[in-house]
């Protein structure tokens, strides 16, 4: 049996296959291709008025990539998930080239704050696959949902991938493809040319930060944006930019 490796995840990603297992002590994984898919569209995020209020609250804490395996295992630590140790390994080995990220949503600011919530995903081209969340305070999962998308506007992906629809998705936006529309979004995701699911512009966005084709995308992008707007350091909430990123999506 071929092992999985970052080289051999990003092949699958790129086809528009993901793997699973079917428990956390499983041997073996399986690959997926959904008939349905369910994306978000990143012009299309529902921003309720209550996560309006916690993103502006400055309630949580919100970082990328400070935490990774900390997250994965977080999405892993549950009764039934599809996230096995070769899935988790592989993973921790795919954020280490740089083609895996997480979203980190802390229970405040200070030092030793927990972690409270979180996603992690793959970037691939101008397409992010959604693999995993999880929730420990109300709203954390939410939070850390709106954080990823401001974050891929800004840094000019098109693709938000969230594999298989559920309630919690749908009532922030996602809809269903089918796998014909899906492969076509994901290829010209992959293929640079800032077509498709939510590439328009934004008129909250300077025009440095506007998708388009004459710059890669860039999942830091976001943290200029923050320090053009004078909110990391200034005290601030951040949220409160993230909110205003998304407001014209509600």
């Amino acid at each position: 049996m071929t092992r999985l490796d970052p080289r051999l995840l990003l092949q699958g990603y790129a086809t528009g296959i993901f793997p699973m297992a079917d428990s956390r002590n499983a041997d073996e994984l399986f690959w997926v291709e959904p008939r349905n898919r369910a994306i978000i569209p990143l012009d299309g995020f529902h921003l309720s008025r209550s996560l309006r209020r916690t993103l502006r609250s400055g309630r949580f804490t919100v970082t990328h990539d400070r935490d990774f395996a900390g997250v994965i295992a977080a999405c892993a630590d549950r009764d039934e998930t599809w996230i096995n140790d070769e899935i988790e390994h592989a993973m921790i080995a795919l954020h280490g080239s740089g083609h895996a990220h997480s979203i980190e949503v802390w229970d405040g600011d200070e030092p030793g704050a927990d972690l409270v919530g979180g996603l992690y995903g793959v970037n691939l081209g101008r397409a992010f696959f959604g693999e995993s969340m999880f929730s420990r305070r109300t709203d954390a999962s939410k939070v850390a949902l709106a954080w990823l998308v401001a974050r891929l506007r800004v840094g000019k992906f098109a693709l938000l991938d969230c594999q298989f629809m559920t309630e919690h998705l749908a009532s922030l936006g996602a809809i269903s493809v089918s796998r014909e529309t899906y492969v076509a979004l994901l290829s010209a995701a992959l293929g640079g040319d800032g077509a498709g699911a939510g590439a328009g512009a934004s008129p909250e966005l300077p025009a440095e930060f506007e998708p388009g084709v004459d710059s890669p995308p860039d999942f830091t992008a976001l943290d200029r944006l923050l320090e053009l707007a004078g909110v990391l350091g200034a005290g601030a909430p951040a949220g409160y930019v993230i909110a205003q990123l998304l407001g014209h999506t509600s």
